[in-house]
């Protein structure tokens, strides 16, 4: 579908979304405690969707119902199950070594782009530990069983592979992982560390390596899901105000409002090595602001659900602006007023959600192809960009 944005600013307050990171590691793990766990959140999006569907796969009950996700874990996995990880790097890339670790046979499948993201070095290491895994066009075939409890990998590829080891290790009694190279995105490993504390994990670290004592994962009963600043982040860059964030959450993009007001202020660079999400609201906020803003530190962008500097930069370019690509990275000279026009989603639920909040900037209306996109990371973001006085129509995709 096509969303026509018209013209003109956002207002109002809105509470924000669940953490759709948070929810997925506490989704999985409450799928592996000794016992049913309440979550305290509503479904996100199509991705968070994919970690349930996959769960109920493997075999556990997950019931949603008035704002709460009840848990209720599997005594024994479900052989030769079908994961439908859809479009979800976090479900594939959480689920993988928990699927090895459980050793039963599964099929994951792939959908858009996903079955085109790297996997390594987690593929190689997974294997070397045992796991049998076959590449299948957009299926991943796993069979055989992690055998060894001791892993390592690089740190600066993906978090998220870090994070699927830890969540793997409670089924493998205990174990280590050595981190080969400096940490990036450490806030997201923060996170799902946090999540494994809080079902009993005992965690501790020593120089560059995270050690996990044995034990079992132990439910809470219950468990709030704070609130999301990754799609927090366009409401904010629209100076939408939003409620239910918490400062000191382990989330990398609760730096948003410092990013806001160091571009409002002029000429800044955004290192972007621990917020890749961020860049597309805060570049669209950077092409109706003073100065130029440089975005540092991101080839890692380049491998998201879109090539996500060349796409940022065309959506920027389409709608009047001046932006130029950089191989690690992107720059956007500011302007006091954008024309509008057709932009590309890509495909990309962020350079949907990015283009329609720079309308706010246009001239004349913006055009955005793909746009149910928004939906992967955030169900009700076009309503809720209706209710702070967005006005938008709909046309089919010719």
């Amino acid at each position: 579908m096509i969303a026509v944005v018209a013209p003109g600013p956002l207002r109002g307050a809105i509470p924000a979304i669940p953490s759709k990171s948070a929810a997925h590691r506490l989704l999985i793990c409450a799928a592996l405690a000794d016992a049913p766990t309440v979550l305290e959140c509503t479904s996100a999006g199509r991705d968070m969707d994919a970690t349930v569907r996959c769960l109920r796969a493997l075999g556990a009950k997950i019931e949603e119902k008035n704002g709460k996700i009840t848990v209720i874990p599997t005594e024994i996995p479900v052989s030769d199950a079908v994961l439908d990880a859809g479009e979800s790097g976090s479900t594939l890339r959480f689920l993988l070594p928990v699927v090895c670790a459980l050793g039963v046979p599964a099929r994951f499948r792939l959908r858009g782009r996903l079955a085109r993201r790297p996997l390594e070095p987690l593929w190689t290491e997974l294997q070397r530990c045992g796991a049998v895994l076959e590449k299948d066009g957009d299926e991943i075939l796993v069979s055989g069983k992690l055998e060894e409890n001791r892993f390592s990998l690089a740190a600066n590829v993906s978090s998220q592979f870090l994070s699927g080891i830890l969540m793997a290790l409670p089924l493998l009694g205990g174990g280590e992982l050595t981190l080969t190279t400096e940490l990036q995105s450490a806030g997201y490993l923060a996170m799902t560390e946090d999540a494994l504390r809080r079902f009993g994990a005992e965690i501790t670290h020593e120089n560059n390596v995270i050690r996990m004592a044995p034990g079992k994962l132990r439910s809470p009963g219950w468990c709030p899901v704070e609130g999301d600043w990754s799609n927090a982040a366009f409401w904010l860059c629209a100076g939408v105000a939003v409620t239910g964030l918490d400062d000191r959450s382990r989330q990398g993009d609760r730096v948003v409002p410092a990013c806001i007001e160091a571009i409002r202020a002029g000429n800044a660079v955004i290192d972007c090595g621990d917020i890749p999400d961020l860049v597309p609201p805060l570049a669209a906020l950077a092409a109706a602001c003073p100065g130029t803003t440089r975005f540092v530190n991101g080839a890692r962008l380049r491998l998201k659900e879109s090539d996500r500097i060349a796409s940022t930069v065309r959506m920027l370019n389409d709608l009047g602006a001046r932006a130029a690509e950089r191989p690690d990275g992107l720059r956007v000279e500011g302007s006091e007023r954008l024309r509008g026009g057709t932009v590309d989603g890509a495909g990309d639920h962020r350079i949907v959600m990015a283009a329609a909040i720079a309308a706010a900037h246009c001239e004349h209306p913006v055009r955005i192809t793909c746009a149910q996109a928004a939906e992967k990371s955030y169900a009700a973001f076009w309503d809720d960009f209706v209710r702070l006085g967005g006005c938008v129509r709909w046309e089919e995709e010719p």
